[in-house]
């Protein structure tokens, strides 16, 4: 069974590249409205051990093409971390892989399947989204590393075997 996003009342939010730009409880500069409700990093880091199993995703909203995107992307940070024996080489890990420059739809290096997003209709469109999803990364990364390790900062077992899952039956890189 594949967990949808509660996110399908849009009224009012921005969209870039077909995927609407939902609030975030940051702090992480960036495009993301601010919010002190459950949001969509939430939503994806508790479906993610449920929806990995999934080979198919029906999407429903846009939302979920944004829950699909992170699905994806805490796959590729659990491979990231899956050798990282202690909280602070997670952290270095993510670090550097937040200094990778996020893709965007229509651009050479965004290997995401599917055609979820739209390309950009301008450079301007194209910022936007890119800034976005540099923001979501980071926060995801931060939440995700909580949940990864336990206090201590040893690795969590329970979270890391699932790098070795591959969502939709595609290998995340």
């Amino acid at each position: 069974m594949v967990h949808h996003s509660s996110f399908v009342d849009e009224e009012g939010v921005k969209k870039a590249c077909g995927c609407p730009l939902l609030p975030l409880k940051s702090h992480i500069k960036g495009p993301a409205p601010v919010s002190d409700r459950t949001d969509i990093v939430d939503e994806a880091i508790l479906f993610f051990r449920a929806n990995v199993f999934s080979r198919n995703f029906d999407i429903q909203s846009p939302a979920d093409k944004l829950l699909v995107y992170l699905t994806f992307y805490i796959n590729v940070v659990l491979k990231r971390l899956e050798g990282c024996r202690t909280l602070a080489e997670g952290t270095k890990a993510i670090i550097n892989l937040g200094l990778e420059k996020v893709p965007v739809p229509g651009r050479v290096w965004f290997s995401f399947p599917g055609s979820f997003f739209a390309d950009p209709q301008s450079q301007k469109e194209a910022e936007l989204f890119r800034n976005y999803l540099q923001q979501i990364r980071e926060e995801t990364s931060g939440r995700l590393l909580s949940v990864a390790y336990r206090p201590n900062g040893t690795p969590n077992k329970w979270w890391l075997a699932f790098a070795k899952r591959k969502f939709m039956n595609i290998i995340a890189l």
